[in-house]
């Protein structure tokens, strides 16, 4: 006999944000490419920055 799963949290429903890691040096090519892998992180990180502040407005109760 199992027991029951313990209750959800909002944040079950919700999870925080992740960052993306940052591209490794040597991935870029350095041909100057537009967008380049460190350009299109910077907007990935600029998303998840937006993403986590909307997350803690709805999750007061993770504050840091």
């Amino acid at each position: 006999m199992t027991s029951p799963a313990p209750p959800l949290s909002p944040s079950d429903h919700d999870p925080m944000p992740v960052a993306l890691p940052q591209p490794d040096f040597e991935l870029c090519c350095g041909n100057g490419c537009d967008p380049c892998i460190f350009d299109l992180h910077d907007l990935a990180m600029d998303a998840y920055r937006q993403a986590l502040r909307a997350w803690r407005a709805r999750h007061p109760e993770a504050a840091a």
